[in-house]
């Protein structure tokens, strides 16, 4: 594809339809440092600011962002179960299932259980870095963005402007897009994102050679959700039993002493009546990796 194609398929209606077709339906983790993930640093005071711009999905690929599902928690063994969710694939999870059987059990503590053990949802975009005060070297670079639901809504609500006032824009557009002004404070402990906000529209760079370069340079975001960075059913079941019990589980029943307690029933999934926020994978995958 050429660049003056993608200047005139870039489409915003296109992104828009997609997120309409998703919310009808109900990351790897690493031993490793991922060079090409950008993340933001906070001053003394505890704040953080960069700009960035989102960018255009690469050639091949439809979407300029993907999402994952994962579970990230500790069991009363003490052990951490951090695994990507097959929700992500839409398949089964062994551990959607036992939180929908906790939250179907009518019983308070399970569902706080349940609460605690809930799907986290993160995406993946291409972003180029106009400003990094506290580090200026990223500056003018591509890189991967690992960012949740709030920052995810910042997009959504810049596509689709809820006053009439406003113009749509498309974020992700070299030319008609905007810079993001990424603001965090520390609110509660967590990190908070409502200050961060879209400049006015303006191209990434006047020169159309070096827009081309930074297409060039932007990674694919189809590898998250291969189906080689998820474990199966099988595997994250053992996986999932040994974090909540230890204990061996056949044919769907759990041995116990010789003695045979059949499961909870499962009927409705659990993840829709939880709110999601924003996760701290980060965190959680540093207690993994040691």
């Amino acid at each position: 594809m050429s660049l003056d194609k993608l200047k005139s398929t870039n489409n915003l209606d296109k992104l828009l339809s997609a997120v309409k077709k998703d919310e009808k339906d109900p990351t790897e983790k690493k031993s490793y440092v991922d060079e090409r993930l950008w993340k933001p640093e906070l001053d003394v005071s505890g704040n953080g600011y960069a700009v960035l711009r989102f960018l255009p999905a690469i050639e091949g690929e439809d979407l300029p962002w993907t999402k994952l599902w994962s579970h990230a928690f500790q069991g009363p063994t003490g052990q951490w179960f951090i695994e990507n969710s097959l929700t992500t694939l839409n398949q089964k999870d062994p551990v959607s299932e036992y939180n929908s059987s906790l939250w179907n059990s009518g019983v308070e503590s399970d569902k706080e259980i349940a609460r605690k053990q809930k799907r986290k949802l993160q995406y993946y975009s291409n972003i180029y870095v106009v400003s990094d005060s506290k580090n200026p070297h990223n500056e003018g670079k591509v890189f991967l963005f690992r960012y949740g639901k709030k920052i995810f809504d910042k997009l959504m609500a810049a596509m689709q402007p809820e006053f009439e006032d406003e113009s749509p824009i498309n974020p992700f557009d070299f030319w008609k897009g905007a810079n993001f002004k990424l603001k965090i404070r520390k609110v509660d402990g967590y990190w908070n994102y409502d200050k961060s906000e879209f400049e006015a529209p303006s191209a990434i760079l006047d020169d159309d050679s070096a827009i081309e370069r930074i297409w060039k340079e932007q990674y694919s975001l189809a590898d998250f959700t291969a189906p080689s960075n998820f474990k199966s059913y099988e595997e994250l079941k053992t996986r999932l039993d040994t974090v909540l019990s230890g204990k061996q589980v056949v044919s769907n029943q759990t041995v116990v002493d010789d003695a045979v307690v059949a499961p909870k029933v499962d009927t409705k999934p659990v993840e829709n009546v939880v709110k999601e926020e924003e996760d701290t994978m980060d965190y959680f995958n540093k207690l993994a990796n040691g």
